[in-house]
């Protein structure tokens, strides 16, 4: 089982897609797609009762939590991309935040910033906290408070990230720059996080091609961490870092992205997205 928003920018319906890729209408069922233990059992119960209409599935897909309540990041997770920007590897996750509003549909335009030359690229592995997290006393009960997995693409700006004043906040959070979903994909569902590939492509060009193995703090261990310095509530989304393979780390010229590239991007067993880049 899939959950996913189906229609029009403001217009869609939630929706869960099955193994036969067949859309269920939720509405009526569940008032949003945070994947709390009590929204899961309705869903699926909804959809295995055979009584929900089907919704088309040949239309635009939203993200499935188009606001969510905070967008907490993870830099230098992956070992292959502290090495390729030339950082050390962290003795603690660090931590920045994406605002809201930075969220969009998994194929909707992302907007080049205006005065940008170093707009890049991070596929991300995301996860949805479906319990809330508070001071939890180990990684096991970290992984006990995910309720799903998405595909995040933390778009960056590195002029601003790292030139305009020392503080990441200003190139992560313009305004497209988390392209989330297409949907989630209940927890219980992806048998081990740690062992996803990962890939992006830039004008049909591999870019990345890693795997969540290669994380440096795993996904438990954040939801943990995390929650000693913050209250995790269901709906907030985690992006857990990004594999080698961005444009900071590559050979001059870097090639970072401009207005009509086309980026594409995968996590193993949760989707695909894609993006064309337009000017702001």
């Amino acid at each position: 089982m899939r959950l996913l928003r189906l229609g029009p920018a403001g217009s869609e319906k939630l929706a869960a897609l099955d193994d036969d890729d067949r859309a269920h209408d939720l509405t009526g069922i569940v008032e949003s797609l945070v994947p709390t233990p009590e929204n899961l059992q309705a869903i699926r119960e909804a959809v295995t009762s055979g009584r929900l209409p089907e919704l088309s599935t040949g239309q635009r897909v939203g993200a499935p939590i188009p606001r969510p309540g905070k967008i907490v990041c993870i830099g230098l997770n992956y070992r292959d991309h502290a090495a390729e920007t030339g950082a050390a590897i962290p003795p603690e996750p660090v931590l920045f935040m994406k605002a809201p509003n930075t969220v969009v549909g998994p194929e909707d335009t992302v907007l080049v910033p205006r005065n940008s030359v170093k707009t890049d690229w991070e596929v991300e592995l995301a996860l949805v906290i479906g319990r809330t997290a508070r001071y939890l006393d180990s990684a096991e009960d970290g992984l006990a408070c995910i309720g799903g997995y998405a595909i995040s693409h933390d778009v960056s700006e590195r002029e601003f990230q790292i030139e305009r004043g020392g503080t990441w906040d200003k190139g992560k959070n313009a305004e497209t720059f988390n392209p989330f979903g297409p949907w989630i994909v209940p927890a219980d569902q992806i048998e081990d996080p740690q062992n996803l590939a990962l890939k992006l492509w830039v004008n049909g060009e591999l870019k990345q091609d890693g795997k969540t193995s290669d994380m440096i703090f795993e996904v438990g261990e954040i939801v943990h961490y995390l929650s000693q310095f913050m209250v995790l509530e269901p709906g907030d989304v985690i992006n857990t870092g990004t594999p080698a393979g961005v444009a900071l780390g590559r050979p001059d010229p870097k090639p970072y992205l401009r207005a009509g590239d086309v980026v594409e991007l995968e996590v193993e067993g949760l989707g695909r997205q894609r993006q064309v880049l337009e000017q702001a």
